[in-house]
Parts: structure tokens; C-alpha cells; sequence
């Protein structure tokens, strides 16, 4: 069986995309695995497929390159807006159903297969204050770690310490973002992602939940932070909504289509 397919990225976060419109394309654990394989499949950190939705222009299901269904993913949620731009679905704001809720994505700039795209997140209703971290949910759970030198962190071995330590595990674990302050509304942020197992070029729930864990822990009123990530740089606006609570957060960056194809499902 063939099975079309499509390839974006953004800052370095890959997906491979299917349109599920049609149907057909059953999302079992060993395929997409299969699928997200760098070596065997085609290679990505996730897969998306944009289906119908009974009241939004369409629907998002995320799942992660281990093959199991995730939460949101916000740069998976600027290429399925493009992707969606690509397909003739909607104009210059699109809205979606993600897991988390209803997202709304404008599409600030469309150029052939690149774009910029202006993605509306969740409200954060609070941000957890512990002894040398914040943790908080921003579509996905993140742990937002501050350290000195972020490009002197080991991600993957601390990364993965804390995904599988206590009190994460037993709640199907959480991302893990190291974040270095540059400047006032200027950050660096490594993520070590679950379900990828590994460290990614970009995390945009984690540049968001990075950026709100430093606003809430330095004070400023700076109110949109430049998010320099491995794989470029990512934009997160957001209002205080009092306390440790956050509300019209979008996150702003980059979405590209790589190539389309078709591969032979044999799983």
C-alpha cells in the first residue's frame, strides 16, 4: 500500500504530514514509529494528520516519532497551518481543534513552501514554583530548568533523568527545557522531548513555557521574548492574567515544507 505523505519543518522540528481527509490511513503505534524513522522510514520528530473537524476548519492529532498519540506541539501546529495554506483550507487565520482545545493561526507571511506563522496557545491558569525548577502546562507539561551556560548542559543524560525521575513519571513523564537568559526578553532554551527520547532543534511548548517561567521568575514587564532555540529563532507574546497566570500567549515562527512523497507501508 502507498501512502502519501508530506515532509515540513519548523526551526529544525520536523513532521512527516498526512492528510486524513480521505481516510484510510490507520495511525497504529508500529507504523508511525515506522514512519518518524531516520534510518528506515522517512524521519521526523512526529507526525501530524490534519483531518476533519465538525465546527473548526480542521483537526489536529499529534504523535510523537515513538509512535504514540501526544499532546500539542506548537511548531507542529505552525506547519499544519501552512500545510493547511498548501491544501487551499481557509485564508489568512485558520482555526483548528488541537487536543488541548481550539487554536487560531494567522499566517503573517506565505512565500512558497516557506511561512511565518502566528500560532494562539492555551492560557497557562498557573506556573508551579519549586526549589530549582518551574513546572507548568502550556499545551504539553514542561520543567523549565535556569542555568548559567545552556550550551554547557548534557540534554540528553539530564533530560532524560528528569523525564523518567520522580514526581514526573508517573504521570507519563514531562519535556525538559534548560533556558539561559540572554537579556531582558531574551533567552536560549535547550529541550530534551518525551517521546522522542532525545533532544530536538526546537520545542514550541517548550519555548513557551520557557518564556513564561521567565517572566514570572525575573519580573519583567517585557511581555514578548525572543527565543533562541537550536534549530533558529522562535517568538512567544503573552499577557499577564495576574499571579502565575498567562493568558493570549501566541508563538511566532518559522514553518517550511521540505518535500512530499510516497513510501510503500509494509507495517
Amino acid at each position: 500500500m502507498k501512502q502519501r505523505f508530506y515532509k515540513y519543518e519548523g526551526a529544525g522540528n520536523d513532521f512527516v504530514v498526512i492528510d486524513g481527509r480521505t481516510g484510510g490511513f490507520i495511525p497504529g503505534r508500529e507504523r508511525v514509529a515506522f514512519l518518524c524513522d531516520r534510518r528506515r522510514g522517512i524521519g521526523a520528530d512526529g507526525l501530524m494528520i490534519l483531518g476533519h473537524d465538525p465546527v473548526q476548519q480542521f483537526r489536529m492529532r499529534y504523535f510523537n516519532a515513538d509512535g504514540g498519540e501526544s499532546t500539542m506541539c506548537g511548531n507542529g501546529g505552525r506547519c499544519i497551518a501552512l500545510f493547511a495554506e498548501h491544501l487551499g483550507i481557509g485564508g489568512a487565520t485558520k482555526r483548528f481543534t488541537g487536543i488541548d482545545g481550539v487554536h487560531e493561526a494567522r499566517m503573517l507571511e506565505v512565500e512558497g513552501d516557506r511561512g511565518e506563522v502566528a500560532l494562539g496557545m492555551i492560557d497557562v491558569p498557573e506556573i508551579d514554583r519549586h526549589d530549582g525548577y518551574c513546572f507548568l502546562n502550556t499545551g504539553s507539561p514542561h520543567y523549565v530548568e535556569f542555568v548559567e551556560d545552556v550550551r554547557s548542559v548534557d540534554v540528553c543524560s539530564r533530560g532524560a533523568a528528569v523525564r523518567w525521575g520522580e514526581p514526573f513519571a508517573a504521570g507519563g513523564g514531562t519535556n525538559v527545557n534548560f533556558v539561559e537568559r540572554v537579556g531582558d526578553g531574551h533567552i536560549r532554551v535547550r529541550t530534551f522531548e518525551r517521546g522522542v527520547e532525545d533532544e530536538t532543534l526546537a520545542c514550541g511548548t517548550g519555548a513557551t513555557a520557557s518564556a513564561l517561567a521567565t517572566a514570572l521568575l525575573s519580573g519583567s514587564p517585557v511581555r514578548r521574548y525572543r527565543v533562541d532555540v537550536e534549530g533558529g529563532t522562535l517568538f512567544v507574546a503573552f499577557e499577564s492574567a495576574g499571579g502565575s497566570s498567562f493568558s493570549h500567549v501566541v508563538l511566532t515562527g518559522p514553518a517550511k515544507k521540505v518535500f512530499e512523497g510516497e513510501i510503500d507501508l509494509k507495517i
